[in-house]
Formats: structure tokens, C-alpha cells, sequence
């Protein structure tokens, strides 16, 4: 019983020190923001690293989703409610739900795992020393740019990725269901707010926000050579999926 209650104890512990590491590292970041000269410069780098080198992955996945989204809805409502509303129903998730949380999810194993791996293997061969010892911010030359990038880009991206669900939704609803354009849009129209469009937009700024951070912060912490660098790989992209499903649940509780 005395080995139990220690191993939680230590796990707890380690939580712990993990929450003040990542809150001291979110303090950085807004320490160096004066250090315009240094990240603006690295910025563009960063944002096709993130937003156009995703794009074809971001764009197969959301027309999948939104094909099947069509052929599930119309399984479900045919012969209960009026076809037409599979354009409400592909519509209203990819905006709502699918469009962010999807690109989410697949730009944290892309982007996420990619920083925490890069980071990592500066660390553990010193090159974040290095910068240190040459009088540079590490934050304001490696992490500020890659948090900044991806608050820009990820909003893009899932603008991209609803456009293309939608459009794969509507392509599948006409060509295999008696569905006619007019219709889809028809039902699209029915219940679309101009604040989902909002709403699906500042979850994907905050989703963004929080993928890079966790890759930067994992990255920035990475120990043990080549063997830490791919358990660092390895949290980054599970700690930043359940931090996208709960922010996802905190958001929806906040804004709808």
C-alpha cells in the first residue's frame, strides 16, 4: 500500500512540475514579444511550414468527411424527414464541429509531433545552449514564431477545410442520392447562423494556439537524446489531442 500511495505521490508531482514548466514558458512567450526583430523575421518560414505544406492532407480529410458526413445523414433521415436537410446536416458539422476539430486533430500529429521533434533534437545536441550563450532568446527565436504561425494559419486551414467538406458533401449528395443542387443549398440555408462560421473560427484560433505551444513546450524539455526526442514526439501529439477534445467540450459550453 506504501509503494502505491508513493507512485501516485511522484506522478502527481510530476504533474505538477509540468504545469509550472508550461506556465513559466507561456510567461516567456509574452516576456519576448518585445523581440519583434527576431521572430517577425522568422515568421513566413514558419507559416508555410504550417499552412501550405498542410494543406493537401487538411484538404483529402475534409472531403472525406464531408462525404461521408452526406451518405450517413442520408441513411439516417431517408423517409422521415425531407432529403434536402443532408445540406443542413453536412453544413452545420463541418462548420460547427468537423471542419475545426478534424484539421485540428491532424495538424497536431503533423505540426505538433514535427516542432516537438525539431526542438527536441536542438536541446539534446545544445543548439538551444548555443543560442543562449549567444545572448538570443530561444523563445523569441524558436517558439514565438511557431505559436504565432500557427494562430494565423489554422483558421485558414479549417476555412479551406469547411469549404471542401461542404463541396464533397454536396458532389456525393447529387450524384447518389435525389438530391438537386437547389436542394442541398436549400437545406444548407435552413439553419446557418452567421455566428457558426464565427464560432467554428475561434475554436481553431484557440485549437492552433495550443498544438504548437505543447509541441514547443515538449520540445523545449526533451532529455535523453535520441530516445527523448521520440517520447517527446510522442506527448506532444496525445497531450495535444486531448487538449483539442476537451477545449473542444469547454468552447461549446462557453459559445453555444
Amino acid at each position: 500500500m506504501a509503494s502505491f500511495f508513493k507512485t501516485v505521490g511522484a506522478n502527481a508531482l510530476v504533474h505538477f512540475e509540468n504545469i509550472g514548466r508550461f506556465g513559466l514558458l507561456v510567461a516567456a512567450i509574452f516576456r519576448s514579444l518585445r523581440e519583434a526583430r527576431i521572430y517577425l523575421r522568422r515568421l513566413p518560414e514558419q507559416m508555410l511550414i504550417i499552412g501550405n505544406r498542410s494543406l493537401p492532407i487538411v484538404v483529402v480529410t475534409a472531403a472525406f468527411s464531408g462525404m461521408v458526413t452526406s451518405l450517413q445523414s442520408a441513411y439516417q433521415i431517408t423517409g422521415y424527414v425531407p432529403i434536402y436537410l443532408v445540406g443542413s446536416i453536412v453544413g452545420e458539422s463541418m462548420i460547427l464541429e468537423l471542419g475545426p476539430v478534424v484539421t485540428a486533430l491532424v495538424l497536431a500529429g503533423r505540426v505538433g509531433a514535427s516542432i516537438a521533434a525539431e526542438l527536441g533534437t536542438m536541446r539534446v545536441t545544445e543548439q538551444i545552449d548555443a543560442l543562449e550563450s549567444l545572448a538570443i532568446s530561444p523563445v523569441a527565436f524558436l517558439v514565438i514564431p511557431r505559436v504565432i504561425a500557427g494562430l494565423i494559419m489554422l483558421p485558414v486551414l479549417t476555412v479551406f477545410a469547411d469549404f471542401v467538406g461542404i463541396v464533397g458533401g454536396w458532389l456525393i449528395s447529387i450524384a447518389t442520392m435525389e438530391l438537386t443542387t437547389f436542394e442541398f443549398f436549400k437545406g444548407f440555408r435552413l439553419f446557418f447562423k452567421t455566428w457558426d462560421a464565427f464560432y467554428g473560427i475561434i475554436k481553431s484560433f484557440c485549437f492552433g494556439f495550443m498544438i504548437t505551444l505543447i509541441g514547443c513546450y515538449e520540445g523545449f524539455h526533451t532529455s535523453g537524446g535520441a530516445e527523448g526526442v521520440g517520447r517527446a514526439t510522442t506527448r506532444a501529439v496525445v497531450v495535444s489531442c486531448l487538449a483539442i477534445l476537451m477545449l473542444d467540450y469547454v468552447l461549446a459550453a462557453l459559445l453555444l
